[in-house]
């Protein structure tokens, strides 16, 4: 039996990225779903007579928000405005 390969550093610093970026999403969540949930109440309070659904629409705001970030930082593709363009494969001519 051979041992297992060690992890190359590569690996490592793409494992670490992926829990940062995990952490950052669910901190934008919670931060986008609480505003949204506290703007509910204040306008549930003010202007809806103390009603329920204020809060439950600005709360679903707050987290479709935080969806769509959340979306973009991991699939760039789906940012409106840019293309993915590939590389052509190269020519004889480029390899001389």
């Amino acid at each position: 039996m051979s041992t297992p390969k060690p992890p190359s550093s590569e690996d490592i610093v793409g494992q670490k990225a992926c829990r940062v970026m995990i952490v950052v999403v669910l901190a934008d969540f919670l931060v986008k779903a609480g505003v949204g949930f506290s703007a509910g109440v204040v306008l549930s309070v003010i202007l809806f007579r103390r009603r329920t659904w204020p809060i439950a629409l600005s709360t679903g705001f707050g987290a479709g928000a935080a969806y769509a970030d959340c979306d973009r930082s991991f699939n760039p593709a789906r940012i409106p405005g840019t293309r993915i363009i590939s590389q052509l494969p190269e020519t004889q001519t480029e390899r001389k």
